[in-house]
């Protein structure tokens, strides 16, 4: 798997970047950094994860370094990935048993999973410029999906960059937990509070709270 393509691994392969994407260089220098510290792992940018006949789409922010860097699927080996794929487990969109491992069998029914940036940031954090260089695979990703409807923000950088992918001004869509937006073309957009350990250690977002995010997609859904 370490050498892997991420197109070889995504249900959307054509929205993929490659594996040695030279975009960014700060993302490029970071990732050699990495590849050199912990050469067994992903150290790669991460491919979109779940269904392609998705409704919903859950945008993330960019892989963490214990997470989706090193095990090369979103969310997955991080302490963030235990509150949303028990949450999606939750709701019906998810089948199987979490065991944080690219291999543990788990699968999405009606979601999937990409993010804002697809590689590993230093201190977690992208730069406006990252964003924008990473935005034609998110636009890719989601003109991949025929039968999307919904999307859910994982904190503002991801709002902010799915308002951007859809040309929303971003005074006329402001992110707050729980905010529902129309995007372009009928699209529905959920923001929520990234699920970061940060964010629930801070209290600032909580399960019932994750939770009444995704209610308000599947209730929203029209069938």
């Amino acid at each position: 798997m370490p050498f892997a393509s991420p197109a070889d691994l995504s249900p959307l392969p054509r929205a993929e970047a490659p594996r040695d994407c030279p975009l960014c260089p700060r993302l490029v220098h970071f990732r050699q950094e990495c590849r050199a510290e912990h050469p067994d792992w992903w150290n790669a940018p991460v491919p979109a994860f779940g269904d392609p006949a998705a409704w919903l789409a859950i945008v993330g922010l960019a892989p963490g370094k214990h997470g989706a860097n090193r095990t090369g699927r979103p969310f997955t080996g991080d302490f963030a990935g235990e509150l949303l794929y028990a949450t999606l487990s939750k709701f019906g969109l998810a089948q199987g048993l979490y065991g944080a491992a690219q291999n543990d069998g788990l699968q999405l029914h009606g979601a999937i999973i990409v993010n804002a940036v697809k590689c590993l940031p230093p201190q977690n954090k992208t730069l406006p410029v990252e964003e924008t260089n990473c935005r034609p695979f998110l636009t890719e990703a989601l003109r991949s999906l025929p039968n999307l409807t919904t999307l859910v923000a994982l904190g503002k950088v991801a709002h902010d960059s799915l308002c951007r992918t859809f040309a929303l001004p971003l005074s006329r869509a402001k992110f707050a937990h729980g905010a529902e937006h129309e995007l372009p073309g009928g699209l529905r957009l959920f923001d929520s509070y990234h699920c970061s350990r940060y964010n629930q250690n801070t209290n600032r977002l909580d399960g019932p709270m994750f939770e009444a995010v995704f209610a308000q997609a599947m209730a929203g859904r029209g069938e």
